[in-house]
């Protein structure tokens, strides 16, 4: 079996070194991983400062094909209760390995946002992405059909296949989001109930990827297309977020919706001004055509951990035993984001 799951990996590192239909890194848990979906999120959120790690091992089963890590931080700029807007500054970074070459990829990008009350209860947010994308891999690890001797692959034998290179690239991404949010207020908690609307093209300026001398295949632009929701349940303790999110890249096309399902804890005082909210939670999505997601999340004060596991419906199940088709962590600090008091919405 293992001489099996080697050759489907060798297959996937030729899909992304190749001309064939390159796409971008792949997370389960798009919530917390916001600015991927478009940089107009960037610093748009409850609270003033979030920094967010993420952690995805795809395809397991076939000897870690695939595992993506990412770190990324923002926050608000000259945000106070009575401006009519503020700026948001934030900075990611994703790093994807694969296959058996170790198929690097890693994007760093600066985004930058303006977000601006359109109402009392609403606000648009237009932002933009700077960065660069860099490429690279081990090609000494890879076995060709030329280096098989009749018995088995021989390294030493000559593959005569022309090495790739590595390169880096320039990157530009700009998005749009548009977020209604109504809040109803007690002596215990606030109820709150915010739909954001989000859309994000990525890859604008159709960087080269430089594989071999004279490549002239371009990475397609990617298209995100989003709905974020949090819906506290009144006169309960319970909080559904449904969200919805569609992404297309050339002729790959992804989506996947679903909601979390969230208890919440409270803990201290109004009074005091340290009352907080804590919850626990479970979630199920549904990627089209591939798999479903389970997750468990609790947020603790400004904390928020969070994993899922997908579970394979498509026929990739049989490579990867149906439960291994993708285990992801993520963890993420949110300042102020547990506040029950409405002046953390500080863009009303």
């Amino acid at each position: 079996m293992t001489g099996k799951y080697t050759f489907i990996s060798l297959i996937l590192l030729t899909l992304a070194c190749g001309n064939a239909k390159a796409q971008d890194i792949h997370f389960s848990q798009l919530t917390e991983t916001p600015m991927y979906l478009t940089p107009a999120n960037t610093g748009f959120f409850n609270g003033y400062f979030r920094a967010t790690a993420n952690y995805r091992n795809q395809w397991a089963a076939m000897n870690n094909a695939f595992q993506t890590f990412g770190v990324s931080v923002d926050g608000g700029l000259f945000r106070t209760k009575n401006r009519s807007a503020f700026l948001g500054l934030g900075l990611t970074v994703f790093r994807d390995q694969a296959g058996a070459g170790n198929l690097s990829t890693t994007s760093a990008l600066l985004n930058a946002s303006s977000i601006i009350k359109t109402g009392r209860k609403s606000a648009l947010s237009l932002g933009m992405a700077f960065g660069s994308i860099g490429t690279n891999a081990d090609y000494s690890k890879l076995t060709y059909e030329s280096q098989f001797n009749g018995n088995t692959f021989d390294p030493n034998i000559n593959s005569q296949e022309i090495p790739y290179r590595q390169f880096t690239t320039l990157d530009l991404g700009f998005g749009a989001a548009y977020e209604i949010n109504n809040a109803k207020y007690d002596q215990d908690r606030n109820d709150n109930r915010s739909i954001k609307f989000g859309i994000g093209a990525f890859h604008l300026n159709r960087p080269t990827q430089e594989f071999g001398a004279g490549s002239k295949y371009k990475l397609p632009v990617r298209m995100a297309y989003s709905i974020l929701s949090s819906i506290d349940i009144e006169d309960t303790r319970f909080t559904v977020t449904p969200m919805f999110v569609y992404q297309t890249q050339g002729e790959y096309q992804n989506m996947v919706l679903g909601s979390d399902l969230k208890f919440r804890m409270v803990t201290g005082t109004k009074v005091t001004g340290k009352k907080k909210q804590n919850s626990i939670g479970l979630g199920v999505f549904y990627r089209r055509n591939d798999a479903i997601i389970a997750r468990l999340i609790a947020d603790i004060g400004d904390l928020s951990f969070s994993i899922s596991n997908d579970f394979n419906v498509s026929g990739y199940r049989a490579a990867t035993n149906v439960s291994g088709g993708g285990f992801e962590i993520a963890l993420r600090y949110n300042m102020l984001a547990n506040s029950l008091f409405d002046t953390k919405r500080e863009y009303r």
